[in-house]
């Protein structure tokens, strides 16, 4: 195959290092867990996910646990754990089949009640979906890895991933508190709801203002999202000429962009309810950052500690040899 078609394949067929997805595979398998046993631990999982027979808010098919026995007691509390055994699995890297499983029971468990949960559940299941597509396990492993490749296209996926759920959600944001051409007030209406505020926030009136900057921070940052898949490309295309790619390189527009974006999700961790939406979103910024990218960074923090334990290895026995006891 030639032409447009044959580079396409071949991009898609390209192989790198997994490391970056490896990195994803680990935050979402300790995000997953740990979002399973918060929902044990503080009483909420009987609420959301059993049906109202049996202690939940309201009355559930079962989904896919209907033909084990429905949303009971006795079938969503071992899927529960089995679930969060797989996301322990799926963190040391054991097998594919470890994230497939964490990928199947978070799924099930997120799809009991549609009443309950958020759009981090949907993002968490594509990404295990596109986890366990990946050779994701074969790196950051307790076993041997037979090869440490994964398909490129997958991290891709995740970028391309991360990016539609910010544009669309600033497609969704038309009412006249949101749009740049209203009142910005969004996020000051937002904050002053019990159902999302982590405590009372009336104490912020008097700088109101600055939440009317936030609101026009996060919708514009949103609606340019797609240039945060750009700035990726051109970041991994930096050898090729062009005015525009070595304008986006010189001022590393990436960063930028995923700077302000870790901003807004600090900030949203700081003062809203949200459950897991800011972790599952920012465990995707690792895919942002190639291969050799996290190789050098953690390469060189591992070089310093090498460095720092050679230099006490050296001082150390001639400064046990000049001390005298008292």
């Amino acid at each position: 195959m030639s032409g447009p078609w044959g580079r396409w394949v071949a991009l898609c067929q390209r192989e790198e290092d997994a490391l970056s997805v490896a990195l994803v595979r680990v935050a979402v398998g300790f995000i997953v867990a740990g979002h399973v046993a918060h929902l044990w631990a503080s009483g909420a999982l009987p609420l959301v996910w059993l049906d109202a027979d049996h202690g939940g808010l309201r009355a559930l098919d079962g989904g896919v646990l209907k033909h084990l026995g429905g949303a009971v007691p006795g079938v969503v509390y071992p899927w529960a754990i089995a679930t969060m055994l797989a996301a322990g699995a799926m963190v040391l890297g054991l097998t594919r089949w470890a994230t497939i499983a964490t990928w199947l029971g978070f799924w099930v468990l997120a799809d009991l009640n549609g009443q309950a949960g958020g759009s981090y559940d949907e993002l968490l299941a594509s990404t295990l979906f596109l986890l366990s597509c990946s050779g994701a396990h074969r790196r950051l492993t307790v076993l041997s890895p037979s090869s440490t490749t994964s398909l490129a296209c997958v991290r891709w996926l995740m970028v391309g991933q991360l990016v539609t759920m910010y544009f669309s959600s600033s497609l969704q944001k038309v009412s006249a508190h949101w749009v740049p051409w209203g009142d910005h007030m969004a996020l000051w209406y937002i904050l002053q709801q019990p159902t999302w505020q982590r405590v009372p926030m009336l104490w912020l009136a008097p700088w109101a203002w600055a939440t009317r900057i936030a609101t026009q921070v996060s919708w514009w940052f949103e609606f340019t999202s797609p240039l945060l898949l750009l700035a990726a490309w051109f970041r991994h295309t930096r050898t090729r000429g062009g005015w525009l790619r070595s304008q986006f390189n010189r001022l590393d527009a990436r960063a930028l962009l995923l700077a302000v974006g870790f901003g807004m999700h600090v900030g949203i961790e700081a003062t809203m309810e949200v459950g897991s939406f800011s972790l599952a979103t920012l465990a995707l910024y690792v895919a942002c950052f190639s291969p050799a990218e996290w190789r050098a960074s953690l390469g060189a923090g591992a070089d310093a500690r090498c460095a720092e334990r050679r230099h006490r290895r050296r001082w150390v026995p001639a400064l046990r040899a000049t001390s005298t006891r008292p």
